[in-house]
């Protein structure tokens, strides 16, 4: 974005995205770079609980019979959170707000985040954790380390049957490995995020079986401009009274 070059008295550049990505490779380093991180925990956790109970329902399968107007009594197999154990790849506030609504639910999260700490595990135990969750929720920024994480190797320790939520960056998984895996219904998939995005028509991944798409609006439900307006004016205030914001970027591409 070379016309951030030519507003000499440019000190700060909020965003009101949750990443940076888009961003951070583009604004100057003597430039202070805040997100709106925090604002959309409600919404993105919410739509991802729902990505799951629409895949673990049937939902998909539920609302074709409807429109065929068929009653297909026990025509589906649907799963349960209850028990089930959930694996989240981003321990900000969205992974640990889909923690806490996962409880009410009986199912057990295990969080992961860039280093580790109580609570949280450290990218290098994710190998291990895979075969032994039954979902794995990506909710991680796009980095040089996130980058292409969900790999084949990634995909193939996950268990049968498994279910891949990505809410974060349509980057992080390779798409490839993904469409082989979902073509040959060894794991399930419900993605708010693709690479390439948009995601074209005639695109292998609209016709994997057992896989919901959404087109990027985990964030968007009304209010979402305000939540994020908020989360900015205080990152703003912060830096005029001559402080960080809480949101600082503080690593650039």
């Amino acid at each position: 974005m070379p016309f951030l070059k030519q507003l000499d008295n440019l000190r700060m550049v909020q965003l009101l995205s949750a990443g940076a990505d888009e961003w951070s490779g583009d604004v100057p380093a003597d430039i202070t770079l805040s997100t709106a991180r925090g604002a959309h925990a409600g919404p993105v956790s919410e739509w991802i609980l729902s990505a799951i109970l629409c895949v673990y329902r049937q939902w998909p399968a539920l609302v074709q019979f409807k429109d065929e107007e068929m009653w297909a009594h026990r025509r589906v197999a649907a799963d349960t959170l209850a028990g089930s154990r959930v694996l989240i790849v981003g321990a900000g506030s969205i992974g640990r707000a889909v923690a806490e609504r996962l409880a009410p639910f009986g199912a057990t999260p295990t969080l992961v985040a860039s280093r580790a700490r109580e609570g949280v595990h450290a990218p290098s135990d994710v190998p291990a954790l895979l075969p032994e969750h039954d979902v794995v929720v990506i909710t991680a920024p796009l980095t040089g380390d996130t980058r292409g994480l969900v790999d084949k190797a990634f995909l193939a320790a996950m268990p049968n049957g498994a279910l891949l939520v990505n809410a974060g960056r349509g980057k992080i998984v390779d798409t490839d490995a993904l469409v082989a895996e979902l073509q040959a219904a060894r794991l399930r998939a419900a993605l708010d995020v693709t690479d390439p995005e948009p995601l074209p028509e005639g695109h292998p991944l609209w016709q994997c079986p057992g896989t919901i798409i959404s087109p990027h609006m985990a964030r968007t439900v009304p209010g979402t401009n305000a939540l994020c307006y908020a989360v900015a004016a205080e990152q703003i205030s912060a830096f005029l009274a001559g402080e960080m914001p809480a949101n600082l970027v503080t690593s650039r591409k």
